[in-house]
């Protein structure tokens, strides 16, 4: 079979091929790029020297050209990066109205409820409030330690309310301080001393701590409610007091007092009273 001589159209490299080469695609040995050799020549002259044709590196496609498509893919990314942001803003802007949407339906059930309810219960003002302030210079505790005994008249709070005793009494051995001079008292403090006759408590002094064993003196608390009742509280233990008393003079006992109760609003109460000694009345005779 005759051979031919071509030179390659990039790096201009002759190459010996025979004629079933005509045609076909090559590799240049030099610089490697693929040609098309050319048809040999009629003649078969090893002298003549011809020139490969390049290669075409876009291929057909029925929709374009490998670059075509290159820059379709190229177009297509960028489509979707500059769509991206508006994708995401368009998902934030709904949620947003969802959101805005149901707290525009919920503000408008509560108005169509208030609308069509009852109207609201108003609660009544506080009936009783106390003219005198809680004490300052006496607080609550149940460490008779340093338990203070001022000197004046006997002070205090009871559920929350300054108090000032401005009446005492002792009947039946119970002591009562007691604010106001209605029946139940405004606010008050009782406590039930057992004993059968004042003279039993003259000169004497009462402590009773937190832990002391039962039974003890029971203390009952007296205050008003919002609604202007009266309302009292029992306590039989867990409170701490020293109460002294002394003489019995003309049916009075003087005495002083500090009392700390355990109730939540931690009531108490210090000083001094002149209490007055109150006699239970006598059965008639055969009675």
């Amino acid at each position: 079979m005759s051979e031919f001589k071509f030179a390659c159209p990039f790096c201009g490299q002759h190459i010996n091929a025979d004629a079933s080469a005509s045609g076909k695609q090559l590799e240049c040995p030099t610089c490697f790029q693929r040609i098309v050799a050319p048809q040999a020549p009629v003649g078969g002259d090893p002298k003549l020297i011809l020139s490969a044709s390049k290669l075409s590196s876009a291929r057909s496609t029925p929709f374009g050209t490998d670059s075509d498509l290159a820059a379709g893919k190229g177009r297509s990314r960028s489509l979707k990066a500059s769509l991206t942001p508006v994708v995401l803003l368009a998902g934030t802007a709904g949620i947003a109205f969802v959101l805005w949407h149901n707290e525009l339906t919920s503000l408008a059930n509560g108005l169509a409820e208030r609308a069509t309810g009852p109207a609201p219960i108003e609660k009544a003002p506080n009936a009783f409030q106390s003219p005198h302030p809680i004490p300052t210079g006496v607080s609550w505790s149940l460490n008779l330690t340093n338990a203070p005994m001022p000197n004046g008249q006997v002070v205090g709070s009871i559920h929350g309310q300054g108090f000032l005793c401005e009446r005492a009494t002792l009947k039946a051995g119970r002591l009562s301080l007691r604010q106001g001079l209605a029946t139940p008292p405004d606010l008050g403090i009782t406590v039930s001393l057992g004993v059968r006759s004042p003279e039993d408590l003259s000169g004497k002094m009462v402590i009773v701590t937190p832990n002391a064993p039962l039974p003890g003196p029971r203390v009952v608390l007296r205050w008003r409610d919002d609604q202007q009742e009266p309302v009292t509280e029992h306590v039989h233990a867990g409170y701490a007091m020293k109460l002294i008393f002394g003489a019995i003079a003309n049916d009075r006992i003087r005495g002083r007092i500090f009392i700390a109760l355990p109730d939540e609003q931690k009531s108490f109460a210090a000083g001094t009273f002149d209490a007055e000694i109150v006699k239970s009345p006598q059965p008639l005779a055969g009675k």
